[in-house]
Order: structure tokens, then sequence, then C-alpha cells
């Protein structure tokens, strides 16, 4: 026999998380009148009603069945998880380069500014720091502006010589790729700035070596070695 309209919609409260006495009222059941005693003494005898406790198990072990569906995980996900893991470029997380100079790519190869208001800035600096009876030493500006820091030395730099100067730097992890973002195990603050974590790539490429079988382990060799003379007989 089916439900009634009431009876199903208690197990349906029941099964989104509510209490026998909060799924009682939610149901529609006359309540007004009740202390909350009351109220839980005949949920109760509801929650006991065979088709109401039959329904609440038939719609508690699909939810559990769906649940456990979801949280399946097959050897082809776990292998691919480690392949993205190993074979992804540390680079792309954090990478050490070379950058230009102050002098790769000013006019004639002179010290290069960011822009004017760097140069201002600088030209303020040098005069608050000089004494009144004498004459502040002006920086100047025949290398023109638009330095960037980014940019890769000028391998024929005079000051530089191509080298440049090196520098360590780290992508947002918000732009890596899924290889790169399987790669990345978090940030740590340190006293010193941060320290980029990832996972360890020689342990995932290792899993997949023993998953396709590419180790053999306890191998035993059992070897029969005929006398010299028999060989040659």
């Amino acid at each position: 026999m089916a439900l009634t309209d009431k009876q199903e919609k208690f197990v349906q409260w029941l099964i989104n998380g509510k209490s026998q006495r909060e799924a009682y009222k939610l149901a529609g059941y006359k309540t007004d009148a009740m202390t909350d005693s009351v109220i839980d003494i005949e949920a109760s005898k509801l929650f006991k009603n065979p088709k109401v406790s039959l329904r609440f198990e038939e719609l508690h072990s699909r939810l559990v069945k769906e649940a456990e569906d979801e949280c399946i995980i097959s050897a082809k996900d776990v292998l691919k998880r480690w392949k993205e893991i190993a074979f992804a470029d540390p680079n792309e997380i954090i990478h050490f380069r070379r950058v230009c100079c102050r002098y790769c790519f000013g006019i004639n190869h002179e010290y290069q500014w960011k822009d004017e208001a760097e140069y201002q800035r600088a030209v303020n600096a040098a005069t608050s720091a000089a004494n009144e009876d004498e004459t502040p030493v002006i920086p100047d500006n025949e290398g023109g502006y638009g330095y960037d820091d980014t940019i890769r030395p000028h391998p024929k730099c005079p000051k530089c010589k191509g080298e440049g100067h090196g520098e360590i730097h780290a992508t947002d992890t918000r732009d890596l790729s899924p290889q790169g973002k399987a790669l990345y195990a978090g940030v740590k603050q340190t006293k010193d700035g941060f320290e980029i974590k990832m996972q360890d790539q020689g342990k995932a490429l290792e899993n997949i070596a023993r998953h396709l079988g590419m180790f053999t382990e306890n191998l035993k060799v059992d070897l029969t070695v005929k006398k010299l003379e028999d060989f040659f007989a």
C-alpha cells in the first residue's frame, strides 16, 4: 500500500537531514496544540510504521549508493593523476630566469629608467641627500625610459656581457595547466618569503612503472647447471 502524501513528505524531510520532530511538522501534521514532547512521540510512532520505515530504508539505501558511486575512483583515474604529476614541467610553477640589466636596452646602453616618474624620484632623492653647501649629483636620463625587468638580457650589453641578473619567478597558480595543478602541492610562508611545495614526481613515475609491471620483484630463478664435460659432450 502506498504512503499518504504526509507520510511521503515526512520521509523526504528525514532524508534531507531533518529531525523526526521537524519532519513531522514540515510534513503538514497538525501540531499547534501539541508540546514538543508529544510531537516527538507521534513522530516516533509514525517512523515505526512499517510502510514509513520501509520507504525510509529504500530512499536511504539509494542515497548511500549514489554517494558511493560518486566516490568511486577507477584505476584509470589514479593512473591518469600519476601521469599528470610525473610528466608535469616544474618550470611552469616556479623557475629561475636571467633578465636584462638596466643598461641592456638603454639608449647607447646607458642606464635605463622604468618611466619618468621613477627618474624624478631619483632626482628628488639625490637633491634631498645633498648638503646645503654642496651641489647635488643629479643622475642623467640619457638611457631613456621603458626598462622592463622581464626581458632576457641583451647578448651584446657592455655592462653585463649578456648575463643580466638571475631571479626566481613563481607563476600565478590560477593560470596553471591541469598538469601543473596536479604537481602543485601548496605554498608555505617562511621568514624569508615563501616555499612552493610540489608532489613527488619520482614517486609518481615509480607508481606508474609498478602499475605497468615494469618492476619484477622477488624474482626467483632456478638454474640447473650441467657439468662442463656434459655441456661439451
